[in-house]
């Protein structure tokens, strides 16, 4: 039972930890003003922010969802969340208030932490669940709430910590379980594989509520390195802070990559620059090895806790288009469609077992059990592995977007789409794009004298679908093309609306 020392396998809260062993040590810097904080002065505003936490009435166990971009206030409420014991469910500010909705139907939360940008929604979708702002509001605010005392939590390698949302492969968003032992086991293979130096300073640009935005968080934490915390990407402002901060690593997805190098050198003082979220483009890495960039391609998934395989420069650089090899105790089989391990060379779908993998879905034993198989978790991704244990993914089993490095269900769109009016049916698939990746593209069949139009269908996307899930292109057909058997072929669909970008 979490605060019940007994065998020695339970442990406080990591920034507990580090403030006793380096106090003095520089945590966190915000980049827009050059703030920092040492460790003990973060972790005294953690104690703060998990006090007024525990007056609202948060104990251990209770899920807190937290409503707002990376920002200073994000950072204590990771931390102040561990100190309670509570299990962080991080929301995707990007999304409709629908899609809200949903989701914190779906994970229980005993609070809701939001901020000024994002109150409204999160007011609207909370139902009876309280929400707090960390900013000056008209209704409660975080700063309002009488500081209680509490008993710091103790944590085992199987505690739930955090739930991240994930549309996966079926497309439905489910929420990801994820223990405490994940989250240690990632951090520490990630450090193996891309090494930590006591000057380490870890840019951080990418959202909280992505894996990607909150591993740096709580890998500098454990390393003792420091982080600097970026209020949200902008190509010039990121490129100056890398340069003025000294940054030594950055977590980006493709699209941003690209943005900054169109911008400028990168500084010299990166020892990596790991790329994820999306697959990044042949080019792009040979582009990176002609400018001295040194960038590191990685596969990883939510339900791994982030990183799954991972290049360092110089393999990405020899054997363009590998993501490397797994990192260390992950164990990658690639099977075919009976479920058998084929041979090295030979094309499968990849399947992942080790200590970063998920607990499961929260409150949904049918998907969990429908993700694992025999050799692990089941990525939906097709790839193989060569001789040398390298892994190459091929592509997506699922008929999954990614654009800009945010997963896009195409049903989830369809869906939205289909209420439509003027819509009698729709199809939709992700296009390829040299900035997005993929840009999400619709062909729609028009009811009998109905008229639509690219900006028709946004507008209507408005407050149901968030931005990045609302189509860029658009074809309008009097029928969808379907196979053989009657469902949509989908890469006719998507040959239609390439064709015509």
């Amino acid at each position: 039972m979490r605060g019940a020392k007994t065998d020695g396998t339970e442990t406080k809260d990591w920034l507990a930890h580090r403030a006793g062993i380096s106090p003095d040590a520089t945590a966190v810097v915000e980049a827009e003003d050059g703030t920092e904080r040492t460790y003990a002065e973060l972790d005294s505003a953690v104690e703060e922010t998990a006090g007024r936490l525990a007056g609202l009435g948060l104990r251990a166990g209770d899920h807190l969802g937290v409503l707002m971009e990376t920002r200073m206030a994000a950072v204590r409420l990771v931390h102040a969340a561990m100190r309670l014991g509570c299990v962080l469910v991080p929301l995707n500010v990007r999304l409709a208030a629908p899609e809200l909705r949903r989701q914190v139907a779906a994970t229980d939360p005993s609070a809701l932490v939001c901020e000024t940008d994002t109150e409204s929604v999160a007011r609207d979708v909370a139902g009876d669940v309280p929400v707090v702002s960390v900013d000056p509001s008209d209704g409660a605010t975080l700063a309002e709430c009488k500081r209680a005392t509490f008993d710091p939590a103790a944590w085992a390698r199987d505690d739930p910590q955090v739930m991240l949302f994930t549309s996966g492969t079926t497309g439905n968003p489910k929420a990801v379980v994820l223990t405490t032992g994940n989250l240690l086991s990632s951090a520490v293979a990630s450090a193996f594989r891309l090494g930590v130096l006591p000057d380490d300073r870890w840019h951080l640009c990418l959202s909280t509520y992505h894996m990607g935005g909150l591993a740096p968080l709580l890998r500098s934490t454990l390393y003792g390195t420091t982080v600097v915390v970026q209020e949200g990407f902008d190509p010039e402002k990121t490129l100056s802070h890398l340069r003025e901060h000294g940054a030594t690593g950055v977590s980006l997805v493709p699209t941003m990559l690209r943005r900054l190098l169109e911008e400028g050198d990168l500084p010299d003082s990166l020892r990596f620059v790991l790329l994820g979220g999306a697959p990044a483009r042949d080019d792009l890495v040979e582009e990176c090895e002609a400018r001295g960039v040194p960038v590191c391609p990685t596969y990883g998934m939510t339900e791994t806790a982030s990183q799954i395989a991972t290049a360092r420069p110089e393999e990405a650089f020899s054997r363009v288009g590998t993501v490397g090899r797994p990192l260390l105790f992950t164990e990658v089989t690639v099977v075919d469609g009976d479920d058998d391990p084929v041979p090295a060379g030979e094309p499968g779908e990849l399947v992942v077992s080790g200590p970063t993998v998920m607990a499961g879905y929260y409150g949904n034993p049918s998907a969990t059990e429908e993700a694992f198989g025999e050799y692990g978790l089941r990525t939906g991704d097709v790839g193989y592995r060569d001789e040398g244990g390298r892994i190459w993914v091929l592509n997506r089993r699922s008929d999954r977007i990614v654009t800009g490095g945010e997963n896009v269900d195409p049903g989830e769109v369809v869906e939205v789409l289909l209420e439509h009016p003027e819509i009698r049916e729709a199809a939709v698939a992700g296009v390829a794009d040299d900035e997005w990746g993929e840009r999400v593209g619709a062909l729609v069949v028009p009811e009998a004298d109905g008229e639509v139009t690219l900006e028709s269908i946004r507008a209507f996307c408005d407050g149901r679908l968030a931005g990045y899930k609302r189509p860029r292109l658009l074809e309008t057909a009097e029928e969808l093309p379907r196979t053989a058997s009657g469902t949509v072929d989908r890469e006719a669909v998507r040959e239609r609306l390439r064709h015509d970008s």
